[in-house]
């Protein structure tokens, strides 16, 4: 018993609990994550793996390129926006935190994606404030310039878009309203002092009929809201950062809406900027409907749509390639990069 003293006094047993406590959290952790991501591929694993055997192989691989282009582009925009903070930021770094994201994304059905983004960006020496109101601003444009490219490509194909798909016009009307109604939610909220104003009187009035008890929540949301002005007020001084990163983003989504291209390429059933006005109505279409990260939502509406012109089997083949593309190729390639960086901080740790 006086050992077991002696023990606690130093703090020994204190500290062997704390250590394994923490280790049992981070496999919790771990097992959460593989039962999210078994829960997610499901009904799609098997038969996406019998698509790739079926495929063939320049395809796969052009699919794969045009995934890592994309992602490419979108740790470009990150750097630019990271650069008005940190200008010794670097493009490895904003291509690690897309591809950092895309793993999160799937292991976490889409509401782990900007936690990691804000963590990574944190470790590269952006602060809490100024990576916040980063990814708020970067969404938003990413959000805004998904409605300009379904526009755009929806009118360079009016005339082939009107012959098959003139039904689903009000379903289109219904997505760019969602997508005007977030990207303005997030553009406030990351940067528009009245707005914040206008949240915060709200809150103190809950605040008093609950007799106090968000007093604590209330001061931690100014705060919050104070940071996101400040960091959010520098980019908005550089409008040329801006215009170029919604420029960057159409260039962007090029390689993602072009995916399928690849698929119908071989059977000449739809040409590329049909193709083009086709995926981004998809995902325009697919944003009314409540699937987490659209995981499943986009390729539903994209078969619904092509097998009109091209058949159900093909419609349903060309799908399953396009969720390898756009999300379980990223999140292979993020799962590698994120067990790198844990083997790094291991290593470093025990220096």
């Amino acid at each position: 018993m006086s050992r077991f003293r002696r023990l606690s006094g130093s703090g020994k047993v204190g500290d062997y609990i704390k250590k394994y406590t923490k280790q049992l959290l981070k496999w919790l952790l771990v097992i959460a994550i593989i039962v999210v991501i078994v829960y997610t591929f499901r009904d799609s694993a098997g038969p996406i793996l019998a698509q790739l055997k079926a495929t063939a192989p320049t395809v796969v691989i052009g699919i794969c390129i045009m995934a890592m282009l994309y992602h490419l582009l979108e740790g470009f925009i990150t750097t630019m926006l990271a650069r008005q903070y940190v200008p010794d930021f670097t493009l490895r770094q904003g291509v690690t935190n897309a591809l950092v994201c895309s793993f999160y994304r799937v292991a976490t059905l889409g509401s782990g994606a900007g936690i990691a983004a804000l963590v990574y960006l944190g470790e590269q020496g952006v602060s809490y404030g100024e990576s916040f109101g980063l990814y708020m601003m970067q969404y938003a444009l990413h959000k805004s310039g998904i409605a300009l490219f379904s526009l755009i490509f929806y009118l360079v194909s009016y005339s082939y878009m009107n012959q098959y798909f003139a039904e689903y016009q009000w379903l289109l009307i219904a997505g760019y309203g969602v997508t005007a109604v977030i990207t303005l939610f997030l553009v406030l909220f990351a940067c528009s002092r009245r707005f914040h104003y206008m949240v915060l009187k709200l809150l103190e009035w809950l605040n008093r009929k609950c007799k106090g008890r968000l007093a604590g929540q209330l001061r931690q949301l100014e705060e919050q809201c104070a940071m996101l002005e400040a960091s959010t007020d520098r980019l908005l001084k550089q409008p040329r950062i801006l215009l170029a990163v919604m420029a960057i983003n159409l260039v962007k989504f090029c390689f993602f809406y072009g995916i399928p291209y690849l698929s119908f390429a071989g059977t000449g059933g739809i040409g590329f900027l049909k193709t083009l006005a086709i995926t981004s109505l998809s995902v325009m279409l697919a944003a009314v409907l409540p699937a987490p990260a659209g995981i499943g939502s986009t390729e539903f509406v994209f078969t619904a749509l092509t097998s009109q012109i091209v058949g159900m089997d093909t419609a349903g083949a060309v799908a399953l390639l396009y969720r390898f593309g756009t999300f379980v190729f990223p999140f292979l390639v993020g799962g590698i990069v994120v067990v790198v960086r844990r083997v790094q901080k291991r290593r470093k740790r025990r220096q």
